[in-house]
């Protein structure tokens, strides 16, 4: 039989047709409990592992050795993502392991990726997997601490991420208990060792926590975990929080040991600025008795804390309250030794 072009034509024409229909009667099944041909599971994985692949082609890695990142990542993995992966210390649950497609064994998974590549996946998630991708697309460092942790975690035991996690934290006789509250399971005093990027909430003033968590939950000053760690909290709560961690004393923290020329520096820069460079001098808002309550204490927070506020400030991703922009062009023409100089001066304070 001589097949014409015109049959083609029809051919080309019917099957769109054929396909909308059978769409519209309902016939294709999406019922997860169904699963998927083996074929069509090998090529989405397969799809997908190009695909991360070619888009962390330019992704550039920065350090990942730094302890500090783990506690952060820990905190959040423990609220986000242990419920459909599982952790050190609980196994993946029954409803994780009924979607289409399970939530890997990441102690599987995890040696299978490079950095950049798992990077990719944090940050962008996964279509067609209940992989979310991060909350905010403007804390690249928040990212590259859950995939340092991430990198830690197929040999973590429990009571490391127990330890990291803030789960449990430790008391006196060594042992571990729950935290308090939930915010303890990072901000606890007990938490903090002056070389975290946690912050110390305690003794802050009521109006700056209050506007921090107000602008955590509009999205005006953006962080994948805080937005995560909030999401189940009533705005009524907030006033409460602040009133809570306002009225807690602060700990006395050994700071980082620093060059007497950097903190020299540090304080020439907190105490009257530089001028010539147009960087105003930090103490003439901050750390003051008659200051603006909604203005934070820097004294006393650890340096990596406050060298990673300061990075965000000078790339303009920062946000927070309604003076959270005086801060922008207060750092945007801070060098790199200015950040380090003025952290480490702040944190011996």
């Amino acid at each position: 039989m001589l097949i014409r072009w015109r049959h083609l034509l029809a051919a080309l024409v019917a099957l769109p047709v054929l396909g909308l229909m059978v769409a519209w009667l309902g016939l294709i099944p999406v019922g997860a409990s169904g699963g998927h041909w083996a074929a069509t599971d090998w090529f989405l994985h397969w799809v997908m592992r190009n695909s991360v692949r070619t888009a962390a082609l330019d992704t550039k890695t920065p350090p990942l050795n730094n302890a500090a990142m783990l506690p952060l990542a820990a905190g959040h993995f423990e609220t986000g993502c242990a419920l459909c992966h599982g952790s050190p210390v609980q196994k993946r649950s029954a409803a994780a392991l009924a979607m289409l497609p399970p939530p890997p064994d990441l102690a599987e998974v995890v040696p299978t990726w490079t950095d950049a590549q798992l990077f990719e996946i944090v940050q962008h998630g996964v279509r067609f997997t209940g992989m979310p991708y991060w909350p905010t697309r403007d804390r690249e460092d928040e990212v590259w601490a859950m995939v340092a942790f991430l990198r830690q975690l197929p040999d973590m035991d429990g009571p490391t991420y127990l330890r990291l996690s803030g789960l449990a934290t430790p008391i006196q006789d060594g042992t571990l208990r729950p935290p308090a509250l939930a915010c303890d399971s990072c901000h606890a005093e007990t938490r903090l060792d002056g070389n975290g990027l946690i912050p110390g909430l305690a003794g802050q003033s009521e109006a700056y926590l209050l506007e921090s968590l107000r602008a955590y939950a509009d999205g005006t000053r953006p962080s994948g975990v805080m937005q995560a760690a909030i999401s189940g909290l009533e705005p009524d709560s907030f006033h409460d929080l602040a009133r809570f961690y306002a009225g807690q004393a602060r700990q006395s923290l050994p700071p980082a040991q620093s060059e007497p020329a950097l903190l020299d520096h540090g304080r020439r820069l907190a105490e009257a600025g530089d001028a010539g460079r147009r960087i105003p001098a930090c103490l003439t808002c901050h750390d003051r008795a008659d200051g603006n309550p909604a203005f934070p204490v820097l004294s006393g927070q650890s340096a990596p804390y406050l060298e990673s506020q300061l990075r965000l400030f000078a790339a303009k991703t920062r946000g927070g309250g309604a003076y959270a922009d005086l801060m922008i062009p207060a750092a945007e023409n801070l060098e790199e030794r200015d950040i380090e100089a003025l952290a480490a001066y702040f944190s011996s304070r």
